[in-house]
């Protein structure tokens, strides 16, 4: 998702992306955390962080170009 320059990050929900679900998370100010509208998750930028960072071990090689030579025994 496209987002601006300006202003605080958007995050993505790291209970729906586990479901392949790309859905921003909003900020409430006054609690000092993230939550999501589809799942209920909630958590501090350190929680959303570290989540997030779990995930990416999914898409590690995605863009890297797998020789067909590899699979073949």
């Amino acid at each position: 998702m496209a987002q601006g320059r300006k202003g605080r990050l958007n995050y993505r929900c790291p209970a729906c992306f586990m479901r392949d679900l790309d859905i921003d998370m909003f900020y409430d100010k006054d609690k000092d955390e993230y939550y999501c509208l589809r799942c209920q998750f909630t958590g501090n930028e350190a929680e959303v962080l570290a989540m997030n960072e779990q995930i990416k071990k999914k898409y590690k090689v995605m863009l890297k170009r797998i020789p067909l030579e590899d699979y073949e025994d």
